[in-house]
């Protein structure tokens, strides 16, 4: 008998459960006008990450180690999946509107009648289940808002795993390039101490002044000054690849190696618009665009009436542990209505909130993926850029090499003076700096676009692509 009447309680909120004909409808994410060229992929597949472990196409396994150890020490991150955890915790709590409650009431009372030395002792237990009826879709649609802000968390840490990602292989890039620039500098002050070599033989010989030595001198101890620096500049670098990995820096070395050590990925010309959508930030847009969409159907439903349904099975009896026993169980079923009748206009000014709120997101999503277009094509260009600048470098550094070599020697004759010489030890050390910057920013690029993509490309996508950015 009792567990048939609980049984018949629980059947009826689920009838009336599943009596909710009105669902809350989400929106496709808006169109954007692409560019004249980008070719239209699958969509299915520009989701799916296809390259999580972009930064092997460095080919350092250094850099592989230390971005994975970056995954597991990080500190964003693991702050990042806490708010992940946080918000499944929200989504489940929200998905409890759509279950019944359950509740048990229990009570004893103990009397004492007047002229009687005898107490009675009665005790009372109530089990009450209640619903809310979702017949406007309240419920359902604060629960699709959960979700989407759900997806919209997991996004923001796939944001801030791209973002530390790229800043481990960029910084560790950095330190590299300073291990060249270092062996370059150095260099630079062998050389220019063999040019004071030479300067010292001419002046014992008579063929040079005194301001040439002293020119040359000066030379070696602007070369020598630069290298303190260069090893300040080291030390913070490795000092923030460390923070980035979870390290004290203390105790952080990377490798005594140089980019020589690292590949240069291909960059095809030619990117499809719906590898913009794997970026997780546009990702994060379109959630909270759903989520606006959800609060609206909230902020609707709340406009009409409220529809509870609560059944009570209850007994009383002398003796407690035997109360669900009891011959005199009393089962019933209610329901209730609620609706607003005078709030000032507060539900319908929420409502309107809720649309002012999605139109906003409307174009925040738009500008996201105005601004991720923006930001590939600009990367893009800087990859054609910087090719034709190195292109261009490498032979003045050939020039500016012969033009030393053969200064150096006609100097040795006395068919140049010193100035001479001096002036194209500076273009050639001039040249070499430059050369080396222009690596580590082409580099720096390539990490830049994988970034701007979110976290690099198939290359049987981007073969397909009609027209490249870069080359437009």
């Amino acid at each position: 008998m009792t567990i048939r009447a609980v049984g018949m309680i629980a059947a009826a909120c689920a009838v009336l459960a599943g009596c909710a004909p009105i669902k809350p409808v989400v929106s496709p994410p808006p169109k954007v006008a692409m560019p004249a060229g980008w070719s239209a992929g699958e969509t299915a597949k520009a989701r799916a990450w296809p390259e999580r472990d972009w930064w092997s196409s460095f080919g350092s396994a250094e850099l592989s180690s230390m971005v994975e150890s970056g995954h597991a020490g990080n500190l964003e991150l693991a702050a990042a999946l806490a708010r992940l955890r946080q918000a499944e915790g929200q989504a489940r709590i929200a998905g409890v509107a759509l279950l019944p409650t359950v509740d048990f009431y229990s009570g004893s009372d103990r009397s004492l009648p007047l002229g009687s030395g005898s107490t009675s002792t009665s005790a009372s237990g109530q089990l009450q289940v209640a619903y809310e009826v979702d017949f406007w879709g309240k419920n359902k649609a604060s629960v699709a808002a959960a979700a989407a802000s759900l997806e919209g968390n997991r996004d923001d840490r796939q944001t801030v795993e791209l973002t530390v990602t790229s800043a481990i292989v960029s910084t560790y890039l950095q330190v590299l390039s300073l291990h060249d620039r270092l062996a370059s500098a150095r260099a630079h002050v062998a050389n220019a101490e063999h040019v004071l070599k030479l300067v010292q033989a001419q002046r014992s010989a008579g063929a040079a002044s005194p301001l040439d030595l002293a020119r040359q001198r000066s030379v070696v101890a602007g070369q020598q000054a630069a290298i303190p620096d260069l090893l300040q500049q080291q030390r913070e670098a490795q000092s923030a690849l460390a923070i980035l990995l979870g390290r004290a820096p203390q105790t952080f070395k990377v490798a005594d190696h140089g980019l020589d050590t690292i590949s240069l990925p291909l960059v095809t010309p030619g990117l499809p618009s719906e590898l913009l959508a794997r970026r997780p930030d546009i990702r994060r847009a379109e959630a909270s665009l759903a989520e606006a969409d959800a609060n609206v159907a909230v902020a609707r439903a709340a406009l009409f009436p409220n529809i509870r349904l609560t059944g009570a099975l209850g007994a009383q009896s002398s003796a407690l542990l035997s109360l669900l026993n009891a011959p005199n169980l009393v089962a019933n079923v209610s329901a209730s209505l609620m609706t607003p009748i005078f709030d000032a206009g507060r539900l319908k000014r929420e409502r309107d909130i809720a649309i002012a709120r999605k139109h906003e997101l409307v174009q925040v999503y738009r500008a996201a993926v105005l601004g991720a277009l923006a930001e590939v094509g600009i990367v893009l260009g800087q990859i054609h850029s910087l090719d034709e600048q190195r292109k261009l470098k490498t032979v003045e550094l050939e020039e500016a090499k012969l033009a030393f070599d053969l200064s150096e020697i006609r100097y040795r004759v006395g068919a140049e003076d010193l100035m001479t010489v001096l002036d194209t030890q500076r273009a050639l050390s001039d040249v070499q700096n430059d050369l080396g910057m222009l690596k580590l920013k082409r580099l720096q690029a390539t990490v830049s676009l994988y970034k701007a993509l979110g976290g690099g490309w198939q290359a049987d996508v981007v073969a397909g692509a009609a027209v490249g950015v870069a080359a437009q």
